[in-house]
Formats: structure tokens, C-alpha cells, sequence
């Protein structure tokens, strides 16, 4: 089997992506990562996912961007926004953007790559629900590739092309839910909320909780996460 390595959150668009790269046949080597998050239960739920769904090996790395400040998700003293109307929803970069997030996370990912002889990396980004996120555009994904390209020894080597895989960045999140179902994804092992309580329970109110209920409406689903 081909191996991939998959960058794995926890949350409905990751463990939808785990299940596209299993079906496509890949070996998954699910990574994620413990980078000060005020939402860290998605770790739980990416060990959860991560077991249900196959995957080879899971590793969880530290490695704290709460140093550096300037996002809601890293920063307790910075309010999560709640309940923006769908015009600030997709205009400007949010405050819950981290800043080059994923661009470190894919850069650690091509070294396990590198090390693990994989030549295809996974990530779900998506460019329509987060269109203010600069790292989650199709541009974006392309000079990564390019980079791994060039940074690798087996890419300088030209002994195989490495190729990073969004399979979700032009998909709406009503799209992703009902590909994930047609793939036997239970979302109910996931985690969306920027927000949740300490038990876990979404807060239905952030960015990312009002998309997850969006693209459950319109797929004519009910959500199975737990909300206050």
C-alpha cells in the first residue's frame, strides 16, 4: 500500500479526508498536533478517529504557537467571536486564524514523510468555508507542493514527485458531509467548536460550530455533537 501522511485535527473535515485516503487505498499515518489550543479536545477526538478509521500510526507533536499570540484559538485573553451574520463570516481574516499554522504543520509533516518514504500528504483545508484564511487557499496548497519539491532529498532527487492532497478545498461543508457519509464516516466522534465547554460540549455560537450546523441543515442531516 501506498503510504500518506494526513494531518488529523479531530474535527468533521479531517477525519472526512481520513476516509477519502483510506478508500483511495493509502496506508494513513494520522498526525496531529498539541499547539496550545484553547479547544484541545480535539486531540481526544483525533485519537478516537484515528483508531476507528485504520490508521496505521497517530502521533500527537507539542509544539506551542501560543507563543507568539494574535489568535483567539491560542489565546485565552482574545474573545472567540460568536454569531457573525454570513457576511463577516466570509470577509477578512478572521482573529481565529493562527498565524502560519498551516504552514508549520505541513512543513513537520513532509519531514515525517520524508522519513516514512511517503510520497503523498493530506490535509483538509477548505477555501469556501474559510475563505479569510489565507493557508487554506488552492494557491496556497500549490507553493507548498512546490516547496516539498524543492526542500526534500528524495524531491531534489527527483526519485518521486511528492504530491499534498485537499481533497475537500472547493467543496461546501454540505458537500463534505454527505461525501464522509457515503465513506461510513461517524461524525459524531467529532469536534468542531473553537469554544467548548470543559466537558466538551460545543457552544453552537463560533465560526466553526454555525458552518457545522450549516452543512448539516443543508444536507438534511442531523449533527450528532453535543452543544450547551
Amino acid at each position: 500500500m501506498k503510504k500518506a501522511v494526513l494531518l488529523l485535527s479531530g474535527g468533521l473535515d479531517s477525519a472526512t479526508v481520513l476516509a477519502i485516503a483510506k478508500a483511495q487505498g493509502f496506508e494513513v499515518y494520522a498526525l496531529s498536533f498539541a499547539y496550545g489550543q484553547r479547544h484541545a479536545h480535539e486531540l481526544e477526538a483525533a485519537k478516537k478517529i484515528a483508531a476507528a478509521y485504520g490508521a496505521k500510526e497517530h502521533r500527537v507533536i507539542p509544539i506551542d504557537l501560543s507563543v507568539f499570540g494574535a489568535s483567539a484559538l491560542t489565546q485565552n485573553s482574545i474573545a472567540v467571536p460568536k454569531d457573525r451574520n454570513a457576511h463577516d463570516l466570509s470577509h477578512g481574516i478572521p482573529i481565529t486564524y493562527v498565524p502560519a499554522r498551516n504552514t508549520v504543520f505541513l512543513s513537520l509533516a513532509l519531514a515525517w514523510a520524508e522519513v516514512l518514504k511517503a510520497y503523498d500528504i493530506f490535509i483538509g483545508v477548505n477555501a469556501l468555508d474559510y475563505s479569510g484564511y489565507p493557508d487554506c487557499r488552492p494557491e496556497f496548497i500549490r507553493a507548498f507542493e512546490a516547496v516539498a519539491n524543492l526542500a526534500t532529498a528524495y524531491g531534489v532527487e527527483n526519485k518521486q514527485r511528492i504530491t499534498i492532497h485537499a481533497p475537500l478545498i472547493d467543496l461546501s461543508k454540505a458537500e463534505i458531509i454527505r461525501k464522509g457519509l457515503a465513506l461510513g464516516v461517524d461524525y459524531g466522534l467529532t469536534t468542531s467548536c473553537y469554544d467548548p465547554t470543559p466537558q466538551g460540549y460545543a457552544c453552537g455560537h463560533c465560526d466553526s460550530c454555525q458552518l457545522r450546523l450549516k452543512g448539516f441543515r443543508e444536507s438534511g442531516m442531523n449533527d450528532p455533537a453535543k452543544y450547551v
